[in-house]
């Protein structure tokens, strides 16, 4: 079974507009649509965060981050699959939903209605739990990293309600969006970034059995952007991107916080080791760029190797136009480099991997924090300038080897979530999950494609579309009968 390809113009704008729609429907179905087979050993659910609305009492969002977190899961058991998808009941949403208008400013890039009267000194922001969803020690926890998670109902999506992790979050430190699983301890490894003049960098560990604590916390120097880090067997590594925040035009309420921000020039990338038997935090500083997402990171030789999508600017929505007609021809290319960092000498060598826009990349879960040979990401469909996620990725970071699978022109991809094979040996021996958009049905279809040549074995068509969504995490509990 393949996907559409097409090797010429790779899309239409109004085609990944498309996927910027809001869901109002909440609802859980048995797929019927099924082309290919389930494979027999995919038994669990596939759990995916995004915003799910982008608009609310006729007013547009201004920025897709700002929409209200929606949780979608599939579930595999049996050779079958079901749907299910539910908003997080977010204080916000519910005040809102109830109101029937915006009450809130938001964090990227939506402010309250009203202009600068309403928004001016306001420093409050909405939860909108929209970014990340993990299942850990019992919970399901919807993220977004500025403030606690919300903790929901594994079976049915109802929320519960903000979560403090048994105190660790008192005071509502925040929770990043983007964990790590360490295969050594089996531990949930996470973060929390308080930002000011000066950033306050919180570590959380949650054990297998539910337990959690505050690993150790850092004061670092002025401001910091930071969603994801990577771990290896010892230390955790913050990539500090250069970002200066200019906060008159927040303050006086013309805008929201996130379009105050911008690269600090001649400021460099600071790098963060922070050694995990608890000694003192090493600084790295080098040439200035910008991180949203590790592949992966590991040490060798005595250095550490960090795997990262690099931009050399930081991206934002285009202020003279709607973010759903955004020209990608502005934007920065984002690929895969290596960092080598010696921190005896602290020295940083770098050199790109891979040279295509990519996002949201995946490892073999077993191989986080160390030595790999296979990564797995979105992408877009050909060389050269950036573009919407058309196509799957997977590179072969040892022999530099890259392979694709596009959906082009009318399929537009979201994070692709890697599966293991239950009984699978090699690195690469699992599936990929994806949710595709396809413009020409105006529906999404969750493919399942084979980890070790990107083929496609199954098509599991949805009977609606389901808006682009930002992380997911696939656990091997249904949780549900069907």
């Amino acid at each position: 079974m393949t996907a559409a390809q097409d090797s010429r113009s790779p899309y239409a704008s109004a085609d990944w507009a498309g996927g910027y729609r809001t869901l109002e429907a909440e609802q859980a179905y048995v797929i019927d649509a099924i082309e290919g087979t389930i494979p027999a050993e995919l038994t669990g659910t596939l759990f995916r965060n995004g915003p799910g609305r982008f608009e609310r009492g006729g007013v547009s969002y201004k920025h897709p981050f700002d929409g209200d977190g929606m949780i979608s899961a599939v579930r595999f058991a049996g050779g079958r699959a079901h749907f299910q998808n539910r908003f997080v009941r977010t204080e916000g949403f519910i005040q809102e939903s109830a109101a029937g208008r915006i009450l809130s400013k938001n964090v990227f890039g939506t402010l309250r209605p009203g202009g600068f009267w309403a928004n001016a000194f306001d420093f409050g922001f909405k939860n909108v739990a929209n970014t990340g969803v993990v299942y850990h020690g019992g919970r399901l926890l919807a993220l977004w990293e500025a403030a606690p998670p919300h903790r929901l109902d594994p079976a049915s999506l109802e929320t519960f309600g903000l979560d403090d992790l048994a105190g660790a979050l008192c005071g509502g430190k925040p929770f990043a969006a983007h964990p790590r699983l360490d295969p050594a301890t089996g531990d949930l490894i996470s973060f929390g970034v308080r930002t000011g003049l000066q950033t306050v960098l919180y570590i959380y560990r949650l054990s297998p059995d539910g337990g959690v604590r505050v690993e150790s916390e850092h004061t670092v120097p002025g401001f910091a952007f930071v969603h994801d880090f990577a771990l290896t067997e010892n230390y955790w590594v913050f990539f500090q991107n250069p970002m200066a925040l200019d906060p008159l035009p927040f303050v006086l309420g013309f805008k929201a916080a996130g379009e105050c921000l911008r690269l600090a020039p001649g400021e460099p990338t600071r790098i963060l080791l922070i050694p995990r038997n608890g000694g003192p935090v090493q600084t790295i500083a080098t040439e200035p760029f910008f991180v949203f997402h590790h592949v992966n990171a590991f040490e060798r030789e005595g250095r550490i190797v960090v795997d990262s999508i690099r931009y050399e600017e930081y991206i934002t929505t285009q202020e003279d136009r709607d973010f759903r007609q955004t020209d990608f021809s502005r934007l920065p290319e984002g690929w895969i480099w290596r960092t080598q960092i010696d921190p005896v000498k602290g020295r940083v060598e770098a050199r790109p991997l891979l040279r295509r826009s990519a996002e949201f990349p995946q490892v073999h879960p077993d191989r986080v924090g160390r030595p790999y040979r296979f990564a797995f990401a979105a992408a877009v469909h050909a060389e050269g300038g950036n573009a919407p996620l058309q196509a799957i990725a997977k590179l072969d970071v040892e022999t530099g080897r890259a392979e694709f699978h596009s959906f082009a022109p009318s399929g537009f991809v979201s994070e692709p979530i890697f599966v293991p094979r239950p009984d699978g040996t090699a690195e690469d021996d699992g599936w990929l999950l994806a949710m595709v958009y396809d413009a020409r049905r105006d529906r999404s279809d969750l493919w399942i494609l084979d980890g070790r040549d990107l083929t496609c074995l199954t098509r599991l068509g949805l009977k609606h579309h389901v808006p682009y969504s930002l992380h997911g995490t696939f656990v091997p509990e249904v949780f549900v009968h069907f």
